[in-house]
């Protein structure tokens, strides 16, 4: 009768003040998840295979289902550890770098295009950047002073895309093949986008370590 009426308080305790979600787990793994695509995406431009174009776009689907599942937890959350606003643009920032892998490959398909130096380059450059993500993400929970060294190495990685996607513009536009410039062009911008993204989500780590230290 005892133990009833201790789960009875329990329970009422559990509805009143319900137990705090784990949001540097939730974001850790939705890094993780940002570096498997990253890493596709290398492997697509560094092969051309369409299998790993198409393992790409599903990638985008379940990180999708990711964003929501996160989006409403935070939702519901009664308290967080960090600053609710940070916690929703690191959700969707991480999701954004994944729709620029998608959206450089589906276009790449929709308009018969193949890898270059150029977007393997930006691709690798990306992956250094969301490695650097995760690993901060790690840290936020046991250290989240380290954290900011590794916002540091995305945000400088994003800067070497920049410097990248100028270059291969400058390159791009040789010649008078207008039509494959264009469509070429939309490609580096996709990649650049999703370094922008990155770069963004690193600013985001960075406020979320100010303001635990």
């Amino acid at each position: 009768m005892i133990q009833d009426s201790k789960s009875l308080l329990a329970r009422i305790i559990d509805r009143v003040f319900p137990q705090t979600p784990d949001f540097f787990q939730l974001l850790h793994e939705q890094s993780i998840h940002v570096v498997h695509t990253v890493s596709l995406l290398v492997h697509f431009m560094e092969t051309n295979d369409d299998a790993v174009g198409q393992q790409i776009r599903e990638d985008e689907h379940a990180a999708d289902r990711v964003k929501m599942q996160n989006t409403h937890i935070l939702n519901e959350a009664f308290s967080t550890p960090m600053d609710r606003e940070d916690i929703y643009r690191a959700i969707t920032t991480l999701d954004e770098v994944v729709n620029g892998c998608k959206d450089a490959v589906s276009e790449m398909h929709a308009l018969a295009l193949t890898p270059d130096v150029f977007t393997l380059d930006m691709a690798r450059l990306l992956h250094d950047g969301v490695v650097a993500l995760e690993a901060g993400f790690g840290k936020l929970a046991t250290a989240p002073g380290a954290a900011a060294d590794d916002a540091d190495v995305a945000r400088k990685a994003e800067r070497h895309v920049e410097k990248l996607y100028r270059k291969a513009l400058a390159d791009l536009f040789q010649g008078d093949n207008y039509i494959h410039m264009f469509k070429q062009r939309e490609i580096y911008r996709h990649l650049t986008n999703a370094a922008e993204r990155m770069a963004h989500c690193a600013n985001t780590l960075h406020d979320i370590v100010v303001k635990m230290v």
